[in-house]
């Protein structure tokens, strides 16, 4: 993994889902850029947990920060509140965007080499781009 690119964290109601979608993530960097998987919760349920972002975090951040992309509105609250304990609010940013498709956009944007607010606005921008 490349010390220089912006770290990304998918946190899932499913740990199955995060990890697929970390899986083709990671695929398209070519193992470049450090995606996490936090999916489910601590006792492999569906659901978020607070423990997994915030390992995530932690493992996924490099030096150039962290997106975050969570797939529902409860896993928003669950980022949310762990980011609310978060040390440097400006080294993790909190991306509305397609969980897949967002994924793979801020993939691609990392690994080109950019900064926090280019990935998670490639994130974001994801929700624009037409599959027909």
């Amino acid at each position: 993994m490349n010390a220089a690119t912006v770290g990304i964290v998918l946190v899932s109601h499913s740990a199955e889902l995060a990890a697929g979608a970390a899986h083709l993530a990671g695929q398209v960097s070519g193992g470049t850029v450090t995606i996490i998987a936090a999916g489910g919760t601590d006792d492999g349920d569906l659901g978020t947990s607070a423990a997994k972002v915030e390992h995530g975090l932690a493992q996924a951040n490099t030096g150039a920060g962290v997106v975050v992309l969570p797939d529902l509105g409860s896993a928003v609250l669950t980022v949310r509140a762990v980011l609310e304990d978060h040390g440097d609010a400006g080294s993790v940013l909190l991306a509305d965007a397609p969980f897949v498709e967002g994924a793979v956009a801020a993939t691609v944007t990392a690994a080109a080499g950019g900064d926090i607010k280019a990935v998670a606005a490639a994130a974001e921008e994801a929700r624009h781009v037409r599959k027909l």
